[in-house]
């Protein structure tokens, strides 16, 4: 089959002096191997670089291929037992619904054209309309995902830090601030339609992102522009809310525990108020887990991103530019086992939809108190 202005048949494999020998011709680029219809989108930084092992495509298939199976079922979990169970229906988990939408949503428009490319030869094979197609779900879904878990940060904060204050947020604001994260995404991801950077082909060419390659002024300012709407902005509100649940935490337990050393007494809790507050911290605490695991996911793109307009472009191979955007996507994975894994009202509905699901979740024994207040 031809490809560009090369064929694939040179490649692999190829005839050399003594015998035959498994690899690419001399001089063969990553370049040459993507039809002519797609050579106009890619930069010529790849075109210094030979194709990668065809090892790394089979490879990174199937890990996409395990990720988007994963990430179907878990995000669609969480969908479905928000949808039957009515006991979930609460504000704060109408943020993890969202979130687990935009994560199964970003995943489906992801893994499908990245495993096919790599299993059809290594480089994008689905055209310049599909490649803006799969950029942009990646970037919609994915920026309304990292502003969602802000969401998830600030309601956290609502509850822990303004319980007081009548902070504790409604459905109708939740459902408000959902809309605003998704205006936000969207925000951000129209622009290279409109002539503010591009969609084109990344790293190994069997992906599609924005153009962090080239070295004009209007690349250079979507990119800055980039950086610090969807990973500085989300990166301040989370690290503020979540600063301040662990503040709050704090000087709660302390001014508990100096009240009760004034009155001679071990602990000014009741059990019932003991395990609630227990139950809020382990919230905060897993969402701080959350937030160093979205750090972990998305600080290396980030720093492609940067070294790629403002760096050593020199160090930026396919490989270097390829993984971290597949670490990021991994978010779409984990987010949906953290919350079933962490949150006891989950943990309580997958225990009755799901019996064989192997989750031992303990009821709150508030059974009697609720029958008893209903009585009264």
């Amino acid at each position: 089959m031809a490809i560009g202005t090369r064929n694939v048949s040179e490649a692999l494999p190829f005839r050399g002096g003594g015998g035959v020998e498994f690899g690419y011709p001399e001089g063969f680029t990553l370049l040459d191997m993507v039809p002519d219809e797609m050579k106009p989108f890619i930069h010529s930084h790849w075109s210094k670089f030979p194709p990668v092992n065809p090892m790394w495509h089979y490879l990174l298939g199937v890990i996409f291929l395990f990720l988007g199976f994963f990430s179907i079922i878990g995000n669609g979990m969480v969908i479905y037992l928000f949808s039957c169970k009515k006991n979930l229906r609460s504000p704060a988990n109408m943020f993890v619904v969202n979130l687990a939408f935009s994560d199964v949503m970003m995943m489906i428009s992801q893994f499908p054209m990245y495993v096919y490319n790599c299993f059809n030869g290594g480089f994008w094979a689905l055209g310049p309309l599909a490649c803006q197609i799969h950029a942009f779900g990646g970037a919609l879904f994915g920026l309304c995902s990292l502003m969602t878990l802000a969401a998830v940060g600030y309601d956290r904060y609502c509850v822990i830090v303004k319980a007081f204050d009548g902070g504790h947020i409604s459905a109708t604001k939740a459902f408000f601030i959902i809309l605003l994260c998704w205006a936000y995404a969207t925000g951000v991801s129209i622009p290279p339609f409109l002539g503010w950077n591009s969609y084109v082909p990344e790293g190994i060419l069997t992906s599609c992102s924005f153009d962090y390659m080239s070295r004009d002024w209007g690349t250079r300012s979507f990119g800055l522009f980039l950086f610090i709407m969807c990973y500085c902005f989300p990166l301040t509100i989370i690290i503020f809310v979540y600063s301040q649940i662990v503040g709050a935490i704090r000087a709660h337990e302390k001014a508990l525990r100096e009240q009760a050393k004034k009155m001679n007494v071990e602990n000014l809790r009741s059990n019932a108020d003991a395990n609630k507050q227990s139950a809020e911290v382990r919230i905060a605490k897993v969402a701080v887990s959350n937030v160093f695991l979205w750090l972990l996911t998305w600080t290396p793109y980030a720093a492609v991103v940067m070294m790629g307009l403002f760096g050593d472009q020199d160090k930026m191979t396919p490989l270097v530019s390829a993984l971290p955007g597949l670490i990021a996507k991994t978010a779409s994975v984990y987010n949906p086992m953290m919350y079933a894994i962490s949150h006891p009202k989950f943990r309580l509905a997958l225990q009755e939809v799901w019996p064989w699901f192997c989750v031992h979740e303990k009821k709150d024994d508030d059974s009697k108190s609720t029958k008893t207040e209903n009585e009264k």
